[in-house]
């Protein structure tokens, strides 16, 4: 089956209204243009490829801006919904059923998880969707140019397999399947999520439809190490917390959302990306629980250093009161 025909079946079974890529629209787009262009060769019977790619008026007026709506109205629901849900996980007592009554949502835990699975594969098959599309445009355009708009989405933070959320959902997944297998409870919790060690290194990995295979690095470029209180900057890139302030010039007790916008990640460099910063709380449960004797240790050297700044931020603020 042709992937195009089985991305309207997934998109069709779906319970709900889900935006999604308009795949049989965009390629429809394609198919004009490659007719117009085959219209424009020269007398010799070649076709002129420079005037395709740089003066498109049929793609660049119609292709790129429906795409570029579509992956944000993807990622936007994406972000959304697996943010309400993961809330939800996360909360306790009184708080979760207030989350229940006020999101109007019906279901037990069994619910919840199946609501997961349903998020990562609709991530996963709307990321190979956009991919499949841009490489037919470069196919038929013989240019590098949807590339280029795929690395012009991801500094625009719509690339679906940038987002945070979709890593924290993978650590859900893992942190289920774990719980129930020590409880001895097998219900069906996605398979397709596991936390891998290579050489030292953590790495969450998450696979589906044989085509695509997502890699999370889960060391910290800044103090290379596993991440400790693991935060997402807006760009993608995760940092311990305690780091991503060091590197934004803020202490632990202004916290990043003091950062200055033209603060840069240490590895992208892109500026503005801390006030959207997002704690990464499964990923966090997941590693305490797989690095017991690190996590341990981090805990003890961070809380030191909290303290330590903490104290330095108050006498600070005394002798400034005072006027010494």
């Amino acid at each position: 089956m042709k992937f195009c025909k089985k991305y309207q079946e997934y998109m069709q079974g779906q319970d709900k209204e889900l935006p999604g890529v308009g795949f049989k629209k965009l390629k429809k787009i394609l198919k004009n243009c490659r007719k117009d262009a085959q219209s424009k060769k020269d007398v010799h019977g070649v076709l002129d490829i420079q005037t395709c790619p740089q003066h498109c008026s049929v793609c660049d007026g119609t292709f790129f801006p429906s795409l570029l709506k579509e992956m944000s109205d993807v990622v936007g629901c994406f972000n959304e919904r697996a943010q309400k849900l993961l809330e939800l996980h996360l909360a306790s007592g009184f708080r979760k059923y207030f989350i229940w009554f006020k999101g109007k949502l019906q279901g037990s835990h069994v619910a919840l998880i199946q609501e997961g699975k349903d998020l990562v594969n609709y991530a996963l098959i709307n990321a190979i969707a956009i991919r499949k599309i841009l490489k037919k445009y470069d196919k038929v355009h013989l240019s590098k140019q949807g590339q280029a708009f795929r690395s012009q989405a991801q500094s625009m933070h719509i690339e679906i397999l940038q987002s945070p959320w979709l890593c924290e959902l993978m650590a859900f997944h893992i942190n289920l399947r774990e719980t129930k297998a020590k409880s001895g409870m097998t219900p069906a919790i996605f398979e397709g999520c596991y936390l891998m060690f290579n050489d030292g290194k953590p790495v969450l990995s998450c696979e589906l439809f044989d085509s695509v295979k997502l890699d999370v690095d889960l060391t910290c470029s800044i103090c290379l190490d596993t991440v400790f209180d693991p935060i997402s900057l807006t760009c993608g890139h995760i940092f311990c917390y305690m780091c991503a302030c060091s590197a934004a010039s803020v202490t632990i007790v202004n916290g990043l959302k003091a950062a200055e916008p033209k603060e840069k990640c240490p590895l992208c460099r892109e500026a503005g990306v801390y006030e959207g910063f997002v704690h990464l709380d499964e990923l966090s449960i997941l590693l305490k629980r797989s690095c017991p004797e690190y996590w341990e240790q981090r805990h003890q050297t961070e809380r030191a250093e909290r303290v330590r700044q903490a104290k330095e931020h108050w006498e600070s603020e005394c002798r400034a009161f005072i006027g010494v």
